[in-house]
């Protein structure tokens, strides 16, 4: 079945209907790696005023409050940043988990074109977002498989398949990337650089 590039962005963006089992919940992001920086903030003796090169965030809330008990949750523009992220996560969640799924787990072989209903949102929630999808789909698809990466042989990936017969690889993490871009387009770059591993381009 070939398929149609310009149509597969016209399609809202997928949304399991049965929610993921809590249990998995936590493993369904592997593929994220929050990056967590120590603080380097020096402590400030009780009576200090805080210095006129302070940053915005520290600016708002230092008056009355103990510099030593400030919480950066506080901050109104924190707090909307982790709303945001927290509804980002919710939103690719159940694709990402269905990728991770058909790459990791038993549930395909090596060289196994994915079933119709799963290709279907492969295509549709993915490969659609691919920043080379016109490149990659070339003369026409012909259907999605899994099977391992031609240089790294440790690694699967997902493949589409041409109508010419030559397959070609892509990565569902740089669909997730370019979906998140044109969504989420005042949080995308902190979101990805937090989440992302920086190996995955």
């Amino acid at each position: 079945m070939a398929y149609s590039l310009s149509l597969l962005k016209q399609i809202p963006f997928f949304a399991l209907r049965c929610p993921v089992p809590r249990a998995t919940s936590r493993c369904i992001l592997l593929f994220f790696s929050p990056t967590r920086r120590a603080s380097s903030e020096t402590s400030l003796p009780r009576d200090n005023v805080a210095p006129a090169a302070a940053t915005a965030d520290s600016a708002a809330t230092w008056g009355d409050k103990d510099p030593l008990n400030f919480s950066r949750s506080e901050h109104p523009d924190y707090r909307r940043w982790k709303d945001r992220e927290e509804e980002i996560l919710k939103d690719i969640e159940p694709v990402t988990f269905l990728a991770k799924e058909i790459i990791h787990s038993k549930k395909y072989m090596d060289g196994e074109r994915l079933t119709d209903e799963d290709e279907k949102v492969v295509l549709e929630n993915l490969l659609a977002y691919h920043p080379h999808a016109e490149d990659k789909i070339g003369s026409g698809l012909d259907y999605i498989m899994v099977d391992r990466h031609p240089q790294f042989m440790n690694s699967r990936c997902l493949f589409v398949v041409r109508t010419d017969g030559i397959w070609i690889d892509f990565s569902y993490q740089k669909c997730l990337r370019a979906y998140i871009r044109e969504k989420y387009p005042n949080y995308a770059e902190r979101f990805i650089r937090e989440h992302f591993k920086r190996s995955s381009g």
